[in-house]
């Protein structure tokens, strides 16, 4: 599985990128590749993902996003964000593959 992080800047989403990464490591999640960008970057690399997370500063793009992407979807919850809750944010991962 690859995942696209998605935030305002792309910066933010680094230090979570290596918290998922090292969760899936050690819990055999299956992770293939987990990748942050900003806003501005995912246009040209989105079609390399199976599903694309949001970081909640850009909640309010979500549609406008899986629109043009047609990916699965989701946004981060903010508290998840900001404690880099790898185990409930690999639940929405497996919520949205199950779609």
């Amino acid at each position: 599985m690859k995942v696209l992080l998605i935030c305002a800047g792309g910066m933010s989403t680094g230090i979570l990128v290596k918290k998922l990464q090292k969760h899936s490591d050690e819990n055999g999640m299956g992770l293939e590749e987990i990748v942050a960008c900003g806003m501005g970057e995912y246009r040209g690399i989105y079609k390399l993902y199976d599903l694309i997370l949001l970081g909640p500063q850009i909640s309010f793009r979500k549609a406008d996003i899986a629109k043009e992407t047609g990916k699965p979807i989701d946004v981060i919850a903010p508290m998840d964000y900001a404690m880099g809750n790898a185990q409930n944010i690999f639940k929405q991962i497996n919520a949205l593959l199950d779609k």
